[in-house]
């Protein structure tokens, strides 16, 4: 009888799956292409201009043409033999190369009002428009954005990029790169890339690409299908990758993918022989039909337009004449044809393939409409002309703060003998042999007016000679010697041009344990020398970075950055250490008995072991440092990815007072917010309602009256579970703007309604314990009506930043690779999928991510700071935010009812059964913290100044597991920490 009832309960599981992913599926297929889309003036527009078209110029609409090349020292402009091409052919685009900023406007002013159809322009520009413009300055490579922490600084990246080439009159700019950089020898992609893990490229890729759209320009993300394994040039030959399909998908088309999932507008097809994928003889990918239209718009499902790499390149050029090449490219199912040479050859064999039906006038109208359409909506079907006036100091205005932003974040430390070392004092005596230059840079200058620095510089000429000599000047003459490595080559030929001799110099200097080594430029350089004791990898070389790493060392910003790619076996990607991080001592060093500790070990294996949770992460810390942390098992029941202590969690209800009541107690303190005022007070629109009159006081208690949860899910969900048709859409839009989970959007209009639900649901009486989200949802309400800034933005700025909580966060795929994230629930009730990055809990995912109760993501060393803080009376690494006596009164007793604090959990008050004490038998009443749905708790106790941090994801992949409770793995952790204390007076 129970096998048929289970059998039943799954069938109509697998019917719910059926049933949603019938509503769905259709609207998967159809990308949002914001750039393509029809409507009525889109479409009216659109067919006039191809009616206009005659047959050879709709060929010529789907040609991208050179602008300008330098030649020599001088930059040469095509201007003349474009204007010969718009009248002759009507062609449909140009692309941006070099030239200053008010040459190119003026250019383009003139050839936009000869152009019988507007010009779609184009510019390969992945650091902006620095990287082709003479008067601009370039932003950082990508390999450095790949070093920082947060793809929040992505998306500005992109976003900022996007104003620039709006600001010049260009519409696509060709990136970002999503190449998986696993060649360390690769002599095209490498330091282009955003590094070698794909779900950091992929992540970093999506919001630099976001930035850029929403900014209203369309990215290009290239080079697919993937061109980071190659130790060939496609500039000069073409590149073979001898990979299997499944190897190929399970890696580098993995970022491509995500990229058609977040609706990229273009792709650029690189010039790559890959004979798993199309096995013709030096036939390109981006001649291959088995690439274009097999794998990307069949299989990846993509619908926006394709570029081609440049067709002059020799990858392609060495073996299909220019005009063959272009026709190849056509039938192989691109749109844009990048710098095809021959025009009017080209033309023609376009021509001479529809006659010999191996093309079609269908299929190419079909290609110059959906060019047609992305003029349309990127704007270019009404020309305004550049107004060129301070154009470079408008296109200039944002690069130098927004470059500082990354570099102050990219800054990895790699390696530290000795962290007092790199916190350098005025009083110690300092030298610095700046490596690859001849004479003084802004780091020598920097260093000498801070420290008084002597200063020796060694050039890539010098001999050994040279090296003798500075070395004597050396000995035992400085307590710290700094050494820079600058102005090498960013490409791994010959070594970066790094000589000999100066590696041999940085070898003898980095054994040195004072010598502090800072590498300015591509991180795989370090492999020369990484037995240094101290490395500090710096990504780039100009005053920014050097003034960055100067910063670094005067202690005004931390090392936040991780390495993008593998350098060497002692240095893997990921590399970098936290030197915000609390301090990690010897249990002893803080009263704690390292074998009592160690058998945690045992109660966390057993747990998982026993099903209780897949992995788990433990953090024990005593007097503001970390005595003891450790991460155990896999993200999920599979077994293939290990927790590690960087694994970030969903926080669940710790939210409530890592967030909430955490900026409750802030507004509490400055005066703006008072505990015995209303809800009708701070929030007008519960006001007529029998919510408005509830006191701030007793809905921190959770003891206002209110429901526990209302599972707002359900309005949306037939009885047969399928989705009420126009509840959820696979892609966002301006109406469909709301994520609740991958794949599916809610309208923003719902919300209000949600709102509307917890102010016409049933109130109880007052006085009674009712432990409520809705409690939460209404005080996160009022932060963001005290402050004027959404939750999450308010406390990301007003607490997790300035502690240096950089994981800390809500929508933590905005900001971390996925793979950094672990899964919750393979839910089957609601959003049907394995959730991985959007919140676990229901309702908070239908407020977008953000809501007083859940929301919340953090690892456990970050979480520590925070909560160490508390434990400091407010106060930690000289930042004071709040005052002892708010967390005290806060995390005090508050109520006659229950254990509860003031939106804090608290132990019971009769806690003196050790089977039943909570959260454990030995916890002091001054104790105080939270619990959390996903297997999280959360427990400070000032009588011993000690923190316990438990994280886990136990609702993965089973929501219905309740054997971490009972099993109360949490408890006989904390009790083992109690018992771990050498002297409980002390």
């Amino acid at each position: 009888m129970n096998f048929f009832n289970t059998n039943i309960i799954n069938r109509r599981k697998i019917a719910q799956i059926l049933l949603f992913s019938l509503f769905i599926s259709p609207m998967v297929t159809a990308q949002a292409q914001e750039f393509l889309q029809r409507s009525p003036d889109a479409d009216a527009w659109v067919k006039q201009e191809l009616r206009k078209l005659s047959k050879r110029e709709r060929i010529a609409q789907l040609m991208v043409i050179r602008l300008s090349e330098r030649k020599g020292k001088e930059v040469v402009f095509y201007d003349k033999e474009v204007l010969q091409y718009l009248k002759k052919y009507n062609i449909g685009s140009v692309c941006l190369f070099q030239g200053n900023s008010p040459q190119q406007a003026l250019v383009l002013n003139k050839l936009q009002a000869k152009a019988k159809n507007p010009l779609l322009v184009c510019i390969d520009g992945e650091t902006g428009l620095g990287m082709r413009f003479g008067d601009v300055k370039p932003f950082p490579d990508q390999l450095t954005i790949g070093a920082v922490p947060d793809a929040v600084i992505a998306y500005k990246v992109g976003r900022a990029i996007a104003e620039q080439c709006k600001r010049a009159g260009i519409h696509v700019d060709y990136a970002p790169v999503v190449d998986i950089n696993n060649n360390p020898l690769n002599p095209v992609i490498n330091f282009r890339s955003l590094g070698e893990d794909k779900y950091k490229v992929a992540g970093f890729g999506v919001q630099i690409m976001k930035g850029m759209q929403d900014g209203g320009v369309m990215a290009c993300a290239k080079h697919f299908p993937g061109h980071g394994d190659v130790a060939v040039d496609s500039h000069l030959d073409l590149p073979v990758i001898n990979k299997s399909v499944p190897a190929l998908d399970s890696l580098e088309l993995y970022p491509f993918r995500e990229m058609v999932k977040a609706g990229v507008g273009s792709m650029m097809v690189a010039h790559l022989y890959i004979p798993s994928i199309d096995a013709t003889e030096n036939q390109a990918t981006s001649l291959s039909r088995k690439n274009v239209t097999g794998l990307l718009r069949n299989q990846l499902g993509y619908k926006g337009l394709t570029f081609t790499d440049a067709l002059e390149m020799k990858g392609v050029a060495k073996f299909y004449p220019q005009g063959e090449a272009a026709v190849q490219s056509i039938i192989a199912g691109n749109d844009m044809l990048c710098l095809p040479g021959d025009v009017k050859g080209s033309i023609k064999k376009v021509r001479k393939a529809i006659r010999k039906d191996k093309l079609s006038w269908d299929d190419l109208n079909e290609k110059v409409e959906r060019v047609l359409y992305a003029k349309f909506n990127l704007g270019a079907n009404s020309f305004n002309p550049i107004d060129t006036v301070n154009i470079a100091a408008d296109l200039n205005k944002d690069v130098s703060s927004l470059k500082r932003e990354v570099y102050e974040n990219a800054i990895t430390l790699l390696k530290a003998s000795d962290e007092a070392l790199l916190s350098l004092s005025t009083s110690k005596r300092i030298a610095y042999v700046g490596i690859g230059i001849s004479a003084e840079n802004q780091f020598g200058r920097m260093l000498k007016e801070e420290y008084k620095t002597d200063c020796y510089y060694f050039d890539y000429a010098a001999d050994a000679g040279r090296l003798e000599t500075i070395q004597q000047s050396l000995q035992g003459k400085y307590d710290v010697i700094i050494t820079g490595l600058h102005n090498y080559k960013k490409y791994p030929a010959n070594n970066f041009g790094i000589s000999a001799t100066a590696i041999e110099f940085l070898r003898r200097l980095g054994e040195n344990a004072n010598t502090i080594n800072f590498v300015f430029g591509n991180p795989y350089a370090i492999k020369n020398f990484n037995s240094a004791k101290n490395i500090i990898a710096c990504y780039e070389d100009d005053a920014l970075m050097q003034e960055a790493a100067v910063r670094f060392l005067k202690g005004k910003i931390a090392a936040k950055g991780k390495l993008p790619v593998t350098v060497s076996a002692d240095l893997p990607y990921g590399s970098g250490m936290d030197s915000r991080k609390l301090k990690v001592v010897s249990p002893e060093t803080v009263g704690l008995s390292s074998k009592m500790l160690g058998r945690i070990d045992s109660v966390a294996l057993d747990a998982i072991a026993k099903g209780a949770t897949p992995g788990a992460v433990v953090l024990v810390a005593r007097k503001g440092k970390i005595a003891f942390e450790r991460a155990y098992g896999t993200m999920n029941t599979d077994r293939k990815e290990a927790v590690s202590s960087e694994t970030i969690y969903d926080l669940a209800s710790v939210t409530k007072i890592s967030a909430t009541t955490l900026s409750v107690m802030k507004l509490y303190e400055e005066g703006k917010l008072d505990l015995n005022k209303t809800l009708g007070d701070y929030l007008s629109w519960t006001k007529g309602s029998d919510k408005a009159n509830l006191k701030i006081r007793d809905i921190l208690l959770h003891q206002a009256g209110l429901v526990s949860f209302i599972p707002f899910y359900r309005e949306t969900l037939e009885k047969s579970g399928k989705p009420k048709a126009g509840a959820y859409s696979s892609t966002r839009d301006k109406v469909y703007s709301v994520r609740v989970a991958d794949n599916m959007y809610m309208p923003a209009a719902r919300i209000d309604s949600m709102y509307n639900k917890i102010l016409s649901s049933k109130l109880g009486p007052a006085n009674k314990y009712v432990y409520s989200d809705n409690d939460f949802i209404f005080l996160g309400k009022i932060v963001e009506q005290i402050t004027g800034k959404d939750l999450d933005q308010y406390t990301r700025n007003a607490f997790y930043l300035p502690l240096g909580m950089y994981t800390t966060t809500f929508k933590p795929l905005e900001h971390f690779p996925l793979n950094q994230i672990a899964p919750t629930e393979n839910e089957k009730y609601f959003r049907l999928q394995q959730l991985r990055g959007d919140v676990h809990d229901p309702g908070a995912a239908m407020f977008g991510g953000v809501a007083g109760h859940a929301g919340l993501f953090s690892n456990a060393s970050d979480l520590a700071k925070l909560y160490t803080l508390l434990l400091n009376g407010g106060e930690l690494n000289g930042i004071k935010l709040l005052k002892k006596e708010t967390i005290d009164y806060f995390t005090g007793y508050h109520s006659e009812i229950s254990r509860r604090g003031l939106g804090f959990d608290k132990p019971e008050k009769d806690n003196k059964d050790p089977k039943t004490a909570y959260p454990c038998w030995s916890a002091s009443p001054q104790t105080y913290g939270h619990t959390g749905f996903t297997g999280i708790g959360v427990w400070a106790d000032p009588k011993y100044d000690l923190l316990y941090i438990f994280l886990s994801n136990r609702v993965c992949p089973d929501g219905e597991n309740n054997k971490l409770l009972s099993m109360s793995v949490r408890g006989k952790i904390h009790e083992l920490i109690y018992q771990s204390l050498l002297n409980k007076n002390q």
